[in-house]
């Protein structure tokens, strides 16, 4: 095996498509764990590591190369909630990287090819409420409170040394104004994802000027969208790539829609590696699949990309 060091996150995504992972909370729950709770999967950082340290590398091994943590859902506020203090919490977050670590070690070591990536999560303000506001924004904060909300969780992700941070499932043009000034400093890269309805924000906004918002911001190194249905990732990949001027992530679910009420998925999958095509012509970058997307999906995506 080769002892040449690997190439950063940022001079990988130059170079070429990357292939992202896919759902974890379905592959742990498809390994028979319940997230039935309002920790969802960050719930096993504490209770179940291995358990999170096999699911990364099922995604690995099945052609991602780049896992993302199970810290989307891990909040200090929604730790405390559960009797967990603040220097514990921030023991889980860091974790949470170790644990794609590990994964990642071990893939390797399995011959899967490499290198291997990870991604620090960090989902929305709506996450942490477990409410299914971050399908909807306008949580009644202004910039500046959603900014001390992220803010000490993105320094301890980033002091954790992920590859990359992965703003995701933003719903609301002004939670990315938040995560934008959260992010500066940090001296690790990250990606703004946010979750879309057609050519809007979830909250209403145009997708073209939240898009905008980050094409000046140094430290963001692809802009798109996750968590939408693959329809709405087919209309908002060129439109990431002509607002931001920046790499385009798109990592949609299955096409099933999220019951917030009855906590379940409902209707038909969608999610098909015969989109990536179109998707990488008009700029994506980091591809892969997000709730209810699978190995095997993340499998044929990946075997497309190498096409």
């Amino acid at each position: 095996m080769s002892t040449a060091a690997a190439p950063s996150f940022t001079d990988a995504l130059t170079a070429g498509p990357i292939v992202l992972d896919g759902g974890l909370s379905n592959q742990l729950e498809s390994a028979g764990h319940d997230l039935s709770d309002a920790l969802w999967s960050a719930r096993l950082l504490a209770e179940a590591p291995a358990a999170v340290v096999a699911a990364h590398r099922t995604y690995y091994e099945a052609g991602a190369q780049v896992a993302i943590t199970a810290s989307y859902q891990a909040t200090f506020e929604g730790f405390a909630a559960r009797g967990i203090g603040a220097a514990e919490a921030a023991e889980l977050l860091s974790r949470s990287v170790e644990l794609a670590r590990e994964a990642a070690r071990q893939a390797t070591a399995a011959d899967a090819a490499g290198p291997l990536y990870v991604a620090a999560s960090a989902g929305p303000y709506g996450a942490m409420l477990a409410d299914g506001s971050e399908y909807r924004g306008r949580y009644g904060l202004s910039v500046a409170e959603l900014e001390r909300f992220h803010r000490p969780r993105l320094e301890v992700l980033a002091a954790a040394g992920p590859d990359v941070l992965a703003l995701e499932t933003v719903p609301d043009a002004d939670e990315a104004r938040a995560l934008l000034r959260a992010v500066r400093g940090l001296g690790v890269p990250a990606w703004l994802s946010f979750s879309a309805a057609g050519e809007h924000t979830r909250a209403g906004q145009p997708l073209e000027d939240a898009f905008a918002l980050a094409s000046d911001v140094p430290e963001v190194v692809a802009v798109g969208v996750n968590c939408c249905t693959p329809e709405d990732a087919d209309q908002a990949v060129a439109l990431a790539a002509r607002a931001s001027g920046k790499p385009v992530v798109v990592y949609p679910n299955s096409g099933e829609s999220w019951d917030a009420q009855a906590r379940a998925w409902c209707g038909t999958p969608a999610f098909s590696a015969d989109r990536v095509a179109s998707w990488t012509a008009a700029g994506a970058r980091l591809v892969g699949g997000c709730c209810r997307v699978g190995p095997d999906a993340v499998a044929a995506l990946a075997r497309q990309l190498a096409g």
